[in-house]
């Protein structure tokens, strides 16, 4: 069973350019507004809805049907169990959804909550009933923009509009927009989960044997990327990101990842950079991820740049230069690294089929290397899973030199 409409409308969308949509509100009633942007993966909505790097940011689901596999704890990418182990007290993630479609009932095994309760629970305002692929075409032809929804229960529509038109007054531009520092843990400390598998219990696979020892910086790191890296070997130590290049190294670290997150690369890069900078001097094996990576090229001497729509699903085609392999990969960013002014000792090494943007990146000489896309694969494809591998070859390498 579907929940049904209500009649009539009782939540709005209004975009900065003056567009404006009516649906049915679902999660918190009330009003939210953030960057609108478009996410083309056909499962995985809990995980898109947890990202930290969509801080700041409403998502329109291109795929109609939403809900049907439920939620559960064991999904989310930030919130509640990070929150126990990294002093976070608030969920971060996206600011508000829109779907073509009432959400569906769940039908899964896993499922422990309905997607709307979910929702309420966490405090995310959404709007049902819109014409989503009529928006996604919009948002392509017209770029990324801000946008406000409203939704008030037992109010007129009118009402919701007015909400919405007020929350989009107050919305923030995302260029120049520091929110690394927002979703941040406060503290350090020890990742011990490894990935894990279905099983009767559902619990996550015990990390068994640690070879290296990896300090991630948490500009918004996903719980599978930690996962990730200690599934490959590695004892995972989670720092700040406005931790110092001293308090960093402190912890004696074989290799250092940086992690992705939201906002504008060149924004939290004002403080995080010079930490990079100094990292590189060390020669450690360095891996960077979406927001690190953009920022791994700003500290080689790159640009950075705000893309007109940006890259958000689990299904993008992105071509390894050296192999040519080419790996459907899951993606989540509003900046790239620009063509140019590239600096000679910056190799491309992966870029976008859709658009020709740069995917990757890595040092010519120095064992640092960084990707656009999520090798995580949370949601999305397992393709690019490798490069933890890659991350921990290079650490044996640097060892073994030593």
């Amino acid at each position: 069973m579907i929940r049904p409409f209500v009649n009539p409308p009782n939540a709005a969308l209004v975009l900065a350019d003056g567009s404006v949509f009516s649906g049915y509100g679902i999660g918190k009633e009330g009003a939210t507004s953030g960057e609108i942007c478009f996410n083309t993966s056909m499962t995985g909505y809990q995980e898109i809805l947890t990202d930290p790097s969509y801080t700041g940011q409403v998502i329109c689901f291109t795929f109609p049907h939403i809900g049907n596999v439920g939620c559960n704890a064991e999904d989310v990418e930030s919130g509640e169990i990070v929150a126990r182990e990294a002093s976070r007290s608030t969920s971060f993630g996206a600011c508000g959804l829109i779907l073509r479609e009432a959400i569906s009932e769940p039908s899964n095994f896993r499922a422990t909550a309905h997607l709307d309760d979910w929702l309420k629970q966490r405090g995310i305002t959404g709007i049902t009933g819109v014409d989503t692929r009529a928006l996604t075409r919009h948002i392509r032809t017209s770029g990324a923009q801000n946008c406000a929804i409203g939704f008030v229960a037992q109010g007129a529509w009118q009402l919701a509009r007015e909400k919405a038109e007020k929350a989009l007054a107050m919305a923030p531009d995302m260029n120049g927009l520091e929110l690394a520092a927002h979703v941040t843990t406060k503290e350090h400390y020890e990742w011990k989960a490894a990935c894990w598998a279905l099983t009767p219990m559902h619990h996550t696979s015990p990390a068994t044997h640690h070879h290296f020892h990896v300090v991630a910086i948490d500009y918004g790191v996903k719980r599978n990327i930690l996962r990730s890296l200690t599934s490959a070997g590695c004892q995972v130590t989670v720092v700040p990101a406005t931790s110092t290049a001293e308090e960093i190294l402190a912890h004696k670290p074989d290799g250092v990842f940086l992690s992705n997150g939201p906002g504008d690369p060149a924004a939290t890069g004002s403080y995080a950079v010079p930490v990079i900078r100094s990292l590189l001097k060390t020669g450690l094996p360095i891996f960077g991820i979406c927001l690190g990576h953009q920022m791994l090229g700003i500290a080689l001497g790159c640009r950075t740049e705000k893309m007109r729509q940006g890259h958000r699903g689990a299904n993008h085609p992105v071509k390894d230069l050296a192999t040519g392999r080419v790996e459907i990969t899951s993606q989540n960013h509003g900046f790239a690294i620009s063509d140019s002014g590239l600096p000679p000792e910056v190799e491309v090494t992966h870029r976008s089929l859709f658009d020709g943007t740069i995917q990757g990146i890595r040092h010519r000489a120095l064992p640092i290397f960084s990707v656009q896309g999520h090798p995580e694969a949370s949601p999305g494809p397992q393709d690019s899973q490798y490069l933890f591998a890659r991350f921990v070859t290079m650490m044996h390498q640097q060892k073994r030199a030593a």
